[in-house]
């Protein structure tokens, strides 16, 4: 069921797997976990069986509490975040002055709406 990389760890992992994986990395019970994010055992036991998914709150206090970001938390590898040829890059880029920074958006934004144009230009009249 569980398709794993040696880069990520997690692949195709669903949500309840995920929570799973990081409360045990944690070295967490399901007891201690629900005890850190205020709510009860049962409803920690809840989302790891995938029987309920966490509100917007719940998923900001579990991540907080396991050391990751949310989307770290409930999106696929790579399924926000750049392509891994781009890793290096954009890795580069957080080294960047603020000035730096706002320089690269710039011309980011202009890539991307230059190529959102493109891509509606190529299409036929009727799709449009």
């Amino acid at each position: 069921m569980l398709e794993r990389t040696h880069k990520t760890g997690w692949y195709h992992m669903p949500f309840a797997q995920r929570l799973h994986d990081l409360r045990l990395k944690n070295g967490l019970t399901q007891q201690k976990l629900a005890e850190r994010v205020e709510m009860s055992v049962l409803q920690i036991r809840r989302y790891e069986s995938g029987r309920a998914q966490p509100t917007l709150d719940v998923i900001k206090r579990l991540a907080v509490t396991l050391g990751v970001t949310a989307d770290e938390l409930i999106f696929e590898p790579n399924e926000r975040g750049p392509e891994s040829d781009l890793m290096m890059e954009f890795e580069a880029i957080s080294r960047f002055s603020e000035e730096e920074k706002k320089t690269v958006k710039g011309v980011l934004k202009g890539l991307i709406l230059k190529h959102e144009a493109e891509r509606w230009a190529d299409k036929p009249a009727a799709a449009q």
